[in-house]
């Protein structure tokens, strides 16, 4: 009975193995990102850049970092879920551009207030 299992489950894991395979686009067919997708990308980049150069210089402290890094997260969830279908629409683009300026605003009055890392 186990081994009927196990062969049951193997063969399931291969199919969809398979499966998952057949859906993936063949290798070259992507030629160069959209201009909406990397410059949302590019801009999440260079935040994270800057957050971490708060962390280095200690003009971040660990809760203002923690609380940076969870919104940061949030927008490269927006991002890829824009994504998801290929394409960033306009509007999914002015959605992701608004984020992205709160959370740049956030990030320079975080690294600019008194509090240090000690």
């Amino acid at each position: 009975m186990n081994s009927r299992r196990l062969s049951a489950a193997i063969f399931g894991s291969l199919l969809v193995g398979a499966s998952l395979f057949a859906q993936a686009p063949a290798p070259g067919t992507q030629t160069v990102t959209p201009k909406r997708e990397q410059h949302a990308e590019k801009r999440a980049e260079k935040q994270q850049k800057r957050i971490a150069q708060g962390v280095a210089s200690g003009s971040l402290t660990p809760k203002e970092t923690a609380r940076l890094e969870r919104q940061e997260g949030k927008i490269n969830k927006d991002i890829v879920k824009a994504e998801a279908d290929g394409k960033i629409t306009k509007k999914e683009a002015a959605k992701i551009q608004k984020e992205q300026n709160r959370e740049s605003r956030r990030i320079a009055k975080e690294k600019h207030d008194a509090q240090t890392r000690k």
